[in-house]
């Protein structure tokens, strides 16, 4: 059965990608290209049900807000 998940992406200051999937707890990864990105991440969470069980927190994707300090 597939599952869907939503996946968070930022760019570090070395300019890698870095991708987290906020419902399994520890699963992230990062890569040079996007493309890149996607495969290893889909490979992450792979591993990560594998551990858990399966197992993942419900979490709706709701949106991104910026927020500006000081």
């Amino acid at each position: 059965m597939a599952r869907e998940f939503s996946v968070v992406i930022e760019r570090d200051s070395e300019g890698y990608y870095v991708g987290s999937v906020p419902s399994l707890s520890g699963c992230h990864t990062q890569a040079r290209s996007l493309d890149e990105l996607m495969e290893r991440i889909h490979e992450a969470v792979e591993l990560c049900l594998e551990r858990e069980g399966a197992s993942s927190t419900v979490l709706d994707f709701v949106g991104v807000q910026k927020v500006t300090v000081g």
